[in-house]
């Protein structure tokens, strides 16, 4: 085997309840993830050394060097079996960057099955989300997929029954947001609300059941009413102009708007394909339709 593609999906979050600021700087979260049927992928080539190359949307924004998500995935595993990372990684980029939809998480995931098969280490399951709980809170659904609740820093996942289809519309607005600083925003916002920002003053998170009935329940009018995104107030206050997205897509049909994680990506839910379809028809040629859940990294070839 000299070569294998592994394809990932990008993640919405329909509840990202976040916790006080930890001694640690970290907040726990309770964030119920869907993964959604827009789609990177990473291909891994035998090589003398391991270098990074990239294609597709927003390429230009990507890292393509030991600093990239994937090369520090590839890196990871290596150590773990005690070998070296001999290895070229091809990035096929469909999933938004910098946008709220997980997309550098995607590739470490892609990266770590992608090069664990290449190389025939026949890691465990555990082994490899132990590995991407260490690369980022993200990592580890991003291998998974399907629907689940992710906690602590959301790297403990518990998958979750979804009972139908949810048609998505999603808009990638222009510049990217910073997670840590959606999180600083957050925070200071807390705090100029009286409210404190630490773990003594915030309760801690919880799933809710609503939402997760809702999610049982597959009825794409359900989930709309009890989406909810703690981080959402802070990445408008970065991007005010999102609040513009947000009412276009709700005045076209949208059964709910909402931000996408830590933003700046807009999400949409919408009541069937049909109505995604003439959502994502009004706000314009950046809109993308696609359905949830999808299945976690798979190999392709």
């Amino acid at each position: 085997m000299t070569a294998v593609t592994v394809r990932v999906p990008a993640k919405v979050n329909v509840q990202l309840a976040v916790g006080g600021r930890r001694p640690d700087g970290f907040h726990d979260l309770a964030n119920v993830f869907l993964a959604v049927g827009l789609f990177d992928r990473v291909t891994a080539t035998a090589a003398d050394e391991l270098t990074i190359t990239g294609e597709g949307r927003d390429i230009a924004a990507v890292p393509l060097d030991g600093s990239n998500l994937a090369a520090k995935a590839a890196v990871a595993l290596a150590k773990l079996h005690g070998i070296e990372p001999r290895v070229r990684l091809h990035i096929e980029k469909d999933i938004p960057v910098a946008g709220g939809m997980a997309g550098g998480s995607a590739d470490a995931a892609g990266a770590l099955l992608a090069c664990d098969t290449l190389w025939g280490l026949g890691s465990s399951r555990e082994e490899l989300l132990s590995l991407c709980a260490e690369l980022g809170s993200d990592v580890p659904f991003s291998l998974v997929g399907g629907a689940a609740l992710g906690v602590g820093r959301g790297e403990l996942l518990t998958p979750l029954e979804v009972g139908g289809t949810f048609p998505w519309v999603f808009v990638a607005a222009t510049g990217g947001l910073s997670t840590p600083a959606v999180y600083r925003e957050c925070d200071r916002l807390r705090r100029e609300e009286g409210a404190g920002d630490t773990i003594a003053d915030i309760p801690a998170p919880v799933a809710d059941p609503a939402l997760l009935a809702a999610l049982r329940g597959g009825s794409p009018a359900a989930l709309a009413a009890v989406l909810t995104n703690d981080l959402q107030p802070a990445a408008l206050s970065l991007r005010p102009d999102l609040a513009a997205t947000l009412a276009a897509g709700t005045a076209a049909g949208a059964l709910a708007a909402l931000v996408s994680g830590s933003g700046p990506t807009c999400a949409f839910l919408a009541e069937d394909t049909d109505a995604a379809t003439r959502i994502a028809v009004a706000l314009g040629p950046a809109a993308r339709v696609a359905t949830a859940p999808a299945p976690g990294a798979v190999v392709l070839r």
